[in-house]
């Protein structure tokens, strides 16, 4: 039976629990104290929830004990199956769920609501919620691959959000002021399209974005509700929710130089033109003597030179090259032995690595070569992965300590200190295009300058583009080496080949050359 509390009382208990969801969002920030502020936000967050049942007189109500033990059943089923790479399109999905609870109460405040300030406030619950539904299963279609992950790009697509938008607005106002159903209807409609409209066309590179604004949305949308049906403690909790959201989304705009208003409006949303692709062609061919010098174009190359070494006036300059020169190393030496006599290396994951779940394999590569003295390093990118902060999340599920994941800007400028750069299942976050190809969904994005270091090992499926679809020219550098296939098995490749140039006895040839210039 329910207990009815003080005003005072209830003011005390709002503001506590409230500030344990601050705490527990704050304890969050950092790895060895996540789980126990999540633990604290989720014990605020089920102590509010009996508050609010209680000063309702509907804690007694059979009807929402059943619904709630529902969800905690479905819940914990979903918990038990849903693996880690799911967990993008999961967020997305639970962001759409958020939203459409507050359209549904929305919708009830509409229907009880005695005055046109009330109703108001509903209908832009409404609207806020639907938006937030409608476009986070969009998100989640994308990341589930049950919808087409490129960015979806209509006919007069801007034209038509904008008009979407309005219409939505003045639907909403003139079914207030009318107080017709039919217009509120219609609202709802036009707020779900709205919503479909503007995640459609959201491509890869900015979807991290895009899930946590609509994780702020649905904050937001919480929030106004509480308003609605004027409960304070809904009004709080879902203003941290849509504070929080909307914090990191500024973040990550700003670590991707984004703007917020570009993303929404379509201004990054298209696909990589042919054009930029023509012009490489013939940087290609001027340098493909280098550059698919890894495995076999330094053949071709030196072919000419072999038979007549010590003929020819030129030739002493070829034969002293092979103990300098990074290409003509690169076709003798393994990239396991690259790794097994590197001094500083950076590890670059990416979305592939989540694929693949080749995390404890990466975690394997970085303890063996930390053992025989190699400083690791792993440059996480803000947008790596599918959603903010993917990466970490698998890395420190295997252990890997949180003091060894950098962000960009924090390491951008060692790679070209480093012996080796190893990058897995990573594409458009290492895509030098990113700096000169105009007009793609990824110009301007900062990158990560993986291709300065001395060796680059890719560990990619294949060599298509990334998720924006930018060809990347990283590829074909002088110093890349690809390891195409899945990525526990070049993993695997890379371990095997470093016990071997461990094992293998040192080649006494290998520093005797006396006119060799780094």
């Amino acid at each position: 039976m329910a207990v009815q509390i003080g005003s005072t009382a209830y003011l005390v208990i709002t503001a506590l629990m409230v500030l344990g969801v601050l705490i527990g969002i704050s304890m969050m920030s950092k790895v060895k104290t996540a789980r126990y502020g999540n633990a604290l936000s989720a014990f605020c967050s089920v102590i509010a929830i009996l508050v609010t049942m209680n000063q309702n007189a509907i804690l007694d109500a059979p009807v929402i004990w059943i619904a709630i033990a529902v969800g905690a059943v479905l819940s914990l089923i979903c918990a038990a199956k849903v693996k880690m790479i799911q967990m993008p399109q999961v967020v997305a999905f639970l962001n759409g769920l958020g939203g459409i609870s507050s359209a549904l109460v929305a919708i009830l405040s509409v229907i009880q609501a005695q005055d046109r300030f009330s109703k108001y406030v509903a209908v832009l619950a409404l609207v806020i919620g639907f938006v937030t539904f409608t476009g986070s299963m969009v998100a989640a279609g994308k990341l589930a691959k049950l919808l087409p992950q490129k960015p979806v790009i209509w006919k007069n697509h801007s034209l038509i959000v904008n008009a979407s938008l309005i219409a939505t607005v003045i639907s909403g106002i003139l079914g207030v002021i009318l107080d017709s159903t039919l217009l509120y209807v219609l609202t709802a409609l036009l707020a779900c399209f709205f919503g479909v409209a503007f995640s459609v066309r959201v491509g890869g590179a900015d979807m991290p974005i895009t899930i946590s604004l609509l994780n702020s949305l649905s904050g937001v949308a919480g929030g106004i509700a509480g308003i609605a049906v004027g409960d304070l403690m809904l009004v709080a909790v879902g203003g941290i929710v849509g504070a929080s959201g909307l914090l990191l989304t500024q973040v990550m705009c700003r670590a991707m130089n984004r703007k917020l208003s570009a993303i929404l409006l379509g201004g990054t949303a298209r696909p990589a033109p042919k054009a930029p692709a023509a012009p490489k062609a013939p940087d290609a061919e001027a340098p493909k003597t280098s550059e698919v010098s890894v495995p076999a174009a330094p053949a071709a190359v030196e072919a000419p030179i072999t038979p007549a070494p010590e003929a020819a006036p030129a030739a002493p300059a070829a034969p002293a090259s092979p103990d300098c020169h990074s290409e003509q190393r690169e076709e003798s030496v393994s990239p396991g032995a690259i790794l097994a006599n590197a001094r500083k290396v950076m590890i670059v994951p990416g979305y592939g690595m989540a694929l693949a779940q080749a995390q404890r394999l990466v975690k394997q590569l970085a303890d063996k070569l930390e053992a025989k003295g190699c400083e690791v390093k792993f440059a996480i990118h803000p947008v790596a992965g599918r959603m903010p902060g993917h990466m970490n999340v698998l890395l420190c599920e295997v252990d890997v300590p949180y003091d060894q994941l950098y962000e960009m800007d924090a390491v951008n400028d060692e790679f070209k200190d480093c012996d080796a750069a190893i990058i897995i299942g990573a594409s458009d976050v290492v895509n030098p295009a990113a700096n000169t190809a105009e007009g793609t969904p990824i110009y301007g994005m900062p990158v990560l300058n993986a291709g300065e270091a001395k060796h680059v090992i890719v560990c990619n499926y294949d060599d298509k583009p990334g998720y924006a679809g930018v060809p990347n020219p990283l590829y074909t550098q002088a110093n890349t080496i690809m390891l195409l296939g899945d990525a526990k098995d070049s993993l695997n490749k890379l371990l095997t080949q470093m016990d071997e140039a461990e094992a293998a006895p040192a080649a006494p040839a290998a520093p005797a050359s006396p006119d060799c210039h780094s």
